[in-house]
């Protein structure tokens, strides 16, 4: 789900108050094709799982990560941020090279980084970039199947971009869940930085940027502008959509395997917050 994950100190195994334990954070990307997403399920293959595994192998330590931003099963990741604390003396290198070694093919690290234990996770975040592709051609392309949503017929990409420009700003996207619940979410109020759509070839591009996302917001929001594009609803029906602030209400969700999250911004670099160490 495109939302923030459980709070840090709830989700990891070792103690927090352990002087001895270092902080770190890194930068992983992934295929989620073959994964229930991000999240640890039982009996079921997460990216989670995968990962703390590798972890366990290279450290002999049992570590819980987390995430600043879980994603849904099929969806993939460019840059998702992850962190940890280890008891081990390794390198930040070290780290990203050893866990390299036994993750899977459809998950790597792309970066790595000590930083200092003031740092949250999620906390110190400040907005996440997700993007969703859609293979608009005649014929459906086997090597674009598990990556791109196909849509066949030619989209008003100006209008859907024109629609997309609409969600900027702080506003009650309550339209945009398929259903929630108050306890859980506590509120469908979110703010926009940026929502346009491009076409490059045969490709088009949604790319949104919020300060957070609520549970298949992306999707529901593309499956709204897809109806835009192919002229069976207006830009007045979008904006009473929004307007309406009703679960279930936009759509349909399109599939998952269009969707990326692509990064997660913090104020600063993370070499930045590392200067306690």
């Amino acid at each position: 789900m495109e939302f923030e994950g459980d709070n840090e100190d709830s989700s990891e195994l070792q103690a927090a108050n352990s002087e001895d334990l270092t902080k770190v954070v890194l930068v992983v990307e992934y295929d989620g094709t073959n994964y229930c997403g991000f999240q640890f399920q039982e009996k079921a293959p997460t990216v989670q799982d995968e990962i703390e595994k590798a972890l366990a192998k290279l450290t002999q330590e049992r570590i819980r990560i987390i995430t600043a931003s879980r994603t849904d099963t099929g969806v993939h990741a460019k840059g998702q941020i992850v962190g940890f604390r280890t008891g081990s003396k390794l390198e930040a290198g070290t780290i990203k090279k050893g866990l390299n070694h036994y993750l899977p093919p459809d998950i790597a690290v792309k970066e790595s980084y000590k930083v200092n234990k003031g740092f949250n996770i999620q906390g110190d975040a400040v907005s996440r970039e997700y993007r969703y592709l859609i293979f608009n051609g005649a014929d459906r392309s086997p090597l674009r199947r598990g990556f791109t949503h196909h849509v066949r017929g030619e989209l008003n990409t100006g209008a859907m971009d024109q629609a997309g420009r609409k969600l900027l700003g702080h506003n009650d996207l309550a339209s945009f869940v398929t259903c929630f619940s108050e306890s859980v979410i506590k509120s469908t109020l979110r703010t926009v930085y940026d929502a346009r759509v491009e076409k490059k070839g045969d490709l088009v591009i949604f790319d949104i940027k919020a300060n957070s996302f609520l549970p298949h917001q992306v999707r529901n929001t593309v499956g709204t502008l897809i109806r835009i594009g192919q002229g069976k609803i207006n830009l007045d029906d979008f904006e009473k959509i929004m307007e309406a602030k009703k679960p279930g209400l936009a759509g349909p969700t399109v599939p998952a395997q269009g969707l990326y999250l692509m990064k997660v911004n913090y104020p600063r670099p993370f070499g930045d917050y590392n200067e306690d160490l």
